[in-house]
Parts: C-alpha cells; structure tokens; sequence
C-alpha cells in the first residue's frame, strides 16, 4: 500500500495577478519554488482562503524574485489579485516514508511573496 502525503506548502501567499487568456495553470516566483522544494510542471492544489475555491492544477516557473502568484486559464474566474492562497503539493509514499515525512512549509510575506 502507499500513501499519498503532503510533501510541501506555501501557506498564505498572495494573488499577483489572475491571467483569464492563458491556457491553464499557476505562475510561482522561482524563489518560492525553491523554498518549498516544487518543480516546473508539479501537480498542486490551491485553495483560495477568501472564498473557499480548491483547484488541481500545475506549476509554471514565474521570474525570480517577483513574487509572482498568478492563476492562469479557467482559474482566474476563481481567483483575484489580493486572494490569500495555500498552494500544496502531495508524494505518493509507502507507509515507512511517511511515516519520516517532514513536509517542507515556507511563510511568505503577505502582499509581497518576499521570504526573509
């Protein structure tokens, strides 16, 4: 049996922007992508903290040190610039490495997406 775990998170960024005419996904600063440990292309639910929408969706690189958080395609109906978000990504693990699991969670500042 396996087990799919939380692997990482970013807990509170904010919305930069929301991108109806692009063809699906999530942009994410590099630099918050590295401190999370995420990858270009990586499966991620986020969930929208000012109202309660969850999407599936994938991870685009966003310039580092911008701060982007845009929601691309169908989402940016779901999402607006200023919305609070949780962003997670998931492993499939057998019981043994989940029970090691230490997933990695990263605070953005809010209104910036800066880290210290």
């Amino acid at each position: 049996m396996f087990l799919q775990m939380i692997k990482s998170k970013i807990h509170c960024a904010t919305v930069t922007e929301a991108n109806l005419n692009y063809i699906g996904s999530i942009t994410i600063d590099e630099n918050l992508m590295d401190a999370a440990g995420m990858l270009e292309g990586e499966m991620v639910h986020v969930v929208n903290n000012n109202n309660g929408e969850r999407i599936v969706t994938y991870i685009i690189k966003g310039e580092r040190g911008s701060g982007v958080i845009c929601l691309n395609g169908a989402a940016a109906h779901k999402f607006s610039p200023g919305d609070v978000v949780i962003i997670m990504a998931y492993a499939i693990m057998s019981p043994e490495e989940a029970a090691a699991n230490k997933p990695k969670v990263i605070f953005p500042h809010r209104g910036t997406n800066m880290l210290d």
